[in-house]
């Protein structure tokens, strides 16, 4: 048994930064880093949009500075996840995957969310050469070229918009004859002059020698007049969704129809005292580092005001 002022359960920008905070308010934070030590951004290449790095950053290079600066200040960074919790009282539990038992007074969550792939051996063969589930945060590398959107809801458009004043041509592949979105957000893509809709299309596989150069597609799968169709990209954009990472915690701490751990009022606060979130787990809107960064740092302030009032 180890008991700790201040339990940071994964890292990325959101719990690196909240080690930062928790480590210069000398609450000597413990930090599980998780099965994917430094979150999504491990599976960037290259970041341009954070604040900082006038030239660009590597995703993982970026994630080691992170941790080296937490544990400048005295964070306990380790490798391995947290598997289990008892939230039923203070001082609040967890359990490690190798055993160890934690005691917390509080405890912040940055477990981060995982992007939803359609489970292609291409996907991994071409992750960071031209396969991305971030438009915002990779849409500027394909400027002037011709880019997939994977997808028919409200993100797939956005993210279909949102690279159509970027790309010279974005498909949209849509596996339905029709599109889930708002009505608005429909009718916004269909005016969207270099935006093509691909009803009815499933994506088969990738191609390219140095990077995504196409797509194998299946129009009609399964049907009579089912056709095989390749497409010419450059870039190919994931936007069936993200499942954030909180199955632990769900019987303890209230959560949205999808999973994303409810804050209160805005803050980083949850319905227990003590227990707080940060990043992605906890922002289905947003996704971005330099978000999930600040709340990081909201959530070890919280957590330093919440131990200095008892």
């Amino acid at each position: 048994m180890e008991h700790t002022k201040c339990l940071i359960i994964g890292s990325g920008p959101a719990g690196y930064t909240a080690a930062i905070y928790a480590g210069r308010a000398n609450l000597n934070p413990i930090e599980y880093s998780g099965l994917q030590p430094g979150g999504q951004l491990t599976q960037t290449t290259e970041v341009e949009n954070f604040p900082g790095y006038p030239q660009g950053v590597d995703g993982n290079q970026m994630m080691m500075d992170l941790r080296e600066q937490a544990a400048r200040f005295g964070a306990d960074i380790r490798d391995g996840s947290i598997t289990k919790v008892d939230f039923s009282a203070t001082p609040y539990k967890a359990w490690a995957e190798n055993g160890t038992e934690i005691e917390a007074d509080t405890v912040i969550i940055a477990t981060g969310a995982s992007a939803k792939y359609l489970g292609l051996d291409d996907e991994k063969k071409y992750n960071g050469m031209g396969v991305s589930a971030c438009a915002t945060c990779d849409g500027f590398f394909y400027r002037k070229k011709t880019v997939a959107v994977v997808g028919g809801g409200d993100t797939a458009c956005e993210d279909a918009l949102y690279l159509s004043g970027l790309a010279k041509k974005v498909y949209l592949i849509v596996r339905k004859p029709f599109l889930r979105a708002s009505q608005v957000m429909q009718q916004r893509v269909k005016d969207a002059e270099n935006i093509e809709i691909l009803f009815e299309h499933n994506t088969t596989g990738l191609f390219g020698d140095n990077g995504v150069e196409g797509a194998h597609l299946v129009k009609r799968k399964g049907e009579a007049d089912e056709q095989l169709v390749d497409i010419q990209i450059d870039g190919f954009f994931l936007a069936i969704g993200h499942k954030p990472n909180t199955d632990i915690f769900r019987d303890w701490l209230d959560t949205d129809e999808t999973g994303y751990l409810k804050k209160i009022d805005g803050t980083p606060r949850t319905k227990l005292p003590g227990i707080f979130v940060a990043g992605d787990c906890a922002d289905p809107v947003y996704r971005q580092a330099i978000t999930a960064a600040g709340t990081g740092c909201q959530a070890a302030i919280e957590a330093e005001r919440y131990l200095l009032a008892r």
